[in-house]
């Protein structure tokens, strides 16, 4: 299938078919006697596992190492879980993070619940952060 099939499928757009080419997620298409990409159907799965890559929050370069790994006739099966758990770390660490910011900020908010602007001096812009 032409890149603009290619891309209708799998809800990409042909310049980011031709990225993931360039960066070697895709394997180089096939080119038809006029020059036109030809993919075969596995490329829908392809992009289809980039895409779920991309979702769990992988970078284009761990997606890139796991596609790596299949290629070379190997199950990314135990790379793919430590991509995960240190995803999941990184996720728990951000939620502390913000959980943290939204508490300082809650204290700010019930600092500011009575605006007073006279109480402000004039070397503050706003007493309240």
């Amino acid at each position: 299938m032409r890149i603009g099939e290619l891309a209708e499928t799998v809800g990409a757009t042909t310049k980011t078919l031709r990225f993931y080419e360039e960066q070697g997620l895709l394997p180089p298409a096939e080119r038809t006697s006029s020059g036109y990409r030809d993919y075969t159907p596995d490329a829908i799965a392809r992009v289809d596992f980039i895409h779920r890559g991309q979702a769990a929050g992988l970078t284009l370069a761990q997606i890139k190492q796991i596609l790596d790994i299949r290629d070379h006739g190997h199950a990314p099966c135990h790379h793919v879980r430590d991509l995960l758990d240190t995803r999941l770390a990184d996720i728990d660490q951000q939620i502390a993070e913000l959980t943290a910011l939204r508490a300082t900020i809650a204290t700010l908010r019930a600092e500011a619940a009575d605006p007073m602007p006279a109480t402000c001096t004039s070397d503050q812009v706003c007493r309240y952060l």
